[in-house]
């Protein structure tokens, strides 16, 4: 296993087995790729309704969808957003999420657990959702098309299920800030 460098990560994009849509040659890294902030966010409005991971109704109940040039994020609100790029991985290729170091200093946390990408994620190519929480003590503004994280790559063995072929991949081709899908999981008992 290894992480890809710069031009490891051109080469894959040039064969077309690494798929990342719109690309810009300038965003990548000596060992990664940035991605930048999709205009579309979503979150639970306050409520004192709980919610219930098994139960439909109860994740997707007062959830708040906006499009829009730039956010306000106050301390404390979490929202989802989206990488503005869309991702394929090949089956010998993993993708993992960081966050800015910049924005982070900002108190930006750009996931807050899921930033890694299976191996065969995803046909059709799909936006990452990425879990934004504000941990600092001041409002901060983000804008879409702003540089948000960057997508570290890791070769791996090949896997013999993709991530895109497994009946459980839930988030495949998923749209932006797409919100819990727990529920597709088979409840306890």
């Amino acid at each position: 296993m290894s992480i890809l460098v710069d031009h490891e990560i051109r080469a894959e994009i040039e064969s077309g087995k690494l798929v990342i849509d719109p690309y810009e040659d300038g965003l990548v890294q000596p060992n990664s790729y940035d991605v930048r902030l999709d205009d579309r966010f979503g979150w639970h409005e306050r409520s004192d309704e709980v919610i219930d991971p098994y139960k439909c109704e109860t994740v997707l109940a007062h959830v708040v969808h906006v499009q829009g040039e730039s956010i306000l994020l106050h301390p404390g609100q979490f929202i989802l957003g989206a990488t503005l790029e869309r991702l394929t991985l090949p089956r010998d290729i993993v993708g993992q999420l960081t966050g800015k170091s910049s924005l982070a200093r900002l108190g930006v946390m750009v996931h807050v657990t899921a930033g890694f990408i299976d191996a065969g994620f995803s046909h059709p190519p799909a936006q990452i959702t990425l879990e934004i929480v504000n941990v600092g003590n001041r409002p901060v503004r983000l804008h879409a098309g702003m540089p948000i994280g960057q997508m570290v790559f890791t070769r791996t063995a090949e896997c013999q299920v993709a991530y895109h072929e497994k009946a459980s991949a839930k988030y495949n081709g998923q749209p932006a800030a797409a919100h819990s899908r727990y529920y597709m999981n088979s409840s306890p008992g």
